[in-house]
């Protein structure tokens, strides 16, 4: 009898179900257990039996057969008769892994209270002790965090599909943010990638003072900047890129030399994304906190009190993979090793205050790669998108 299940539904929340299993279609279980002969696991897969009439409305199903032939299970079955098959499967597991929303600890009691267990919540304690059950996700984590050599290719490529997009958004002059927001998910495409990897920031003049303004509604305005965060999606695989650049095309004076500031801070800390390094997200982000409060005291800020939290209330990165913000729950304070992706991205946002100083007023500027960590080198997946002073202002002369 198995002594350890994995119970993973494939229709789960983004980012959980893909690692473990390639299988995209609803109403579907996987589960993976160990036959209590060591390391050797059997491969369950129960799907929907293919039915001409409901492929006819709602396109092709895989069956049962293509589970075994194409997704490699050892066992498979109909998933409607998963209530007599389950049990019999899970029934001496010592332990069972799953993240089924009902036993997620992240669920608020409100959130309880309004909604309850889930039917599938429901059916998995009728069958297995809900105190045998341990959260899966912490175990994926562990394995999440570190890329393969072909997911660093594959994350390469959608970086450069996805860098290209937004290059090609800064040649153009855009009316409005939703012109613009259209604009770049059209390039994201075109370049090869599925769709948006989320809902891109496109955030001008002021709008850029929020960390996650998507109302992406207002007009851009001649003379301001422009601040777009976004990111293609591929195979289920994201990018995550952050640029700003002159709605005109054209620095002012002020903005280039708040953009070089942000910059310079970016371009040291991109090159200490490598293990030899031994730092992590978290000292990472010391060293860009300071680096951004000496670039601010020489442009004039005066930097006493609270004020780096607020020119700088975020973190300067997060891991990246099959979410944009990946291995929920994995911590910044490991040293990052060779496999690790990640974000770097520092930036400056300047209230409209008498506190600053008056010409950087308004202003804000984040420039954000996606890299993988590397032995000795970091490999920045995003460089198509231009971010140089000279290279942008260069796309529209």
């Amino acid at each position: 009898m198995p002594n350890v299940g994995h119970v993973l539904p494939t229709n789960f929340p983004r980012g959980l179900s893909p690692y473990s299993q390639r299988f995209n279609e609803p109403n579907a279980l996987a589960v993976i257990a160990n036959d209590g002969s060591g390391d050797n696991h059997i491969f369950h897969l129960y799907v929907r039996e293919k039915d001409p009439k409901a492929e006819l409305w709602d396109g092709a199903r895989s069956g049962t057969q293509a589970a075994m032939d194409v997704f490699n299970a050892d066992e498979t079955g109909n998933i409607e008769q998963i209530g007599d098959i389950l049990p019999k499967i899970i029934a001496g597991a010592t332990e069972v892994y799953s993240d089924i929303p009902a036993f997620d600890g992240s669920r608020s009691s409100l959130h309880r209270y309004l909604y309850g267990p889930t039917v599938a919540s429901e059916k998995l304690k009728k069958i297995v002790d809900h105190r045998r059950v341990k959260p899966l996700k912490p175990l994926l984590n562990e394995m999440r965090a570190f890329k393969s050599e072909n997911e660093v290719v594959h994350l390469r490529l959608l970086g450069q599909a996805s860098g290209r997009a937004f290059t090609d958004s800064m040649r153009k002059t855009f009316e409005t943010e939703k012109e613009l927001s259209s604009f770049l998910e059209y390039q994201f495409k075109v370049n090869g990638c599925d769709g948006s990897a989320f809902v891109p920031v496109v955030a001008g003049g002021k709008h850029a003072l929020s960390i996650h303004y998507t109302r992406n509604d207002d007009i851009l305005r001649d003379g301001d900047l422009v601040l777009v965060d976004g990111g293609g999606e591929h195979g289920s695989y994201i990018s995550d890129i952050t640029r700003t650049w002159p709605v005109n095309g054209k620095f002012t004076d002020s903005q280039r030399d708040l953009y070089n500031a942000v910059l310079n801070v970016h371009r040291t800390c991109l090159a200490l994304c490598r293990e030899s390094s031994k730092l992590s997200l978290d000292k990472l982000h010391g060293i860009a906190e300071n680096g951004l409060k000496e670039q601010l005291k020489q442009l004039g800020f005066d930097l006493s009190g609270n004020a780096m939290s607020v020119l700088f209330p975020h973190h300067l990165g997060h891991y990246i993979g099959l979410d944009v913000h990946d291995c929920p729950g994995y911590s910044r304070g490991y040293d990052l090793k060779a496999g690790n992706c990640i974000t770097i991205e520092p930036g400056i946002y300047v209230p409209d205050d008498e506190r600053w100083p008056a010409h950087f007023r308004g202003i804000g500027i984040r420039i954000e790669d996606s890299v993988c960590v590397g032995d000795d080198h970091p490999i920045v997946l995003t460089p198509e998108a231009v971010k140089e002073v000279a290279d942008i202002e260069a796309l529209r002369s």
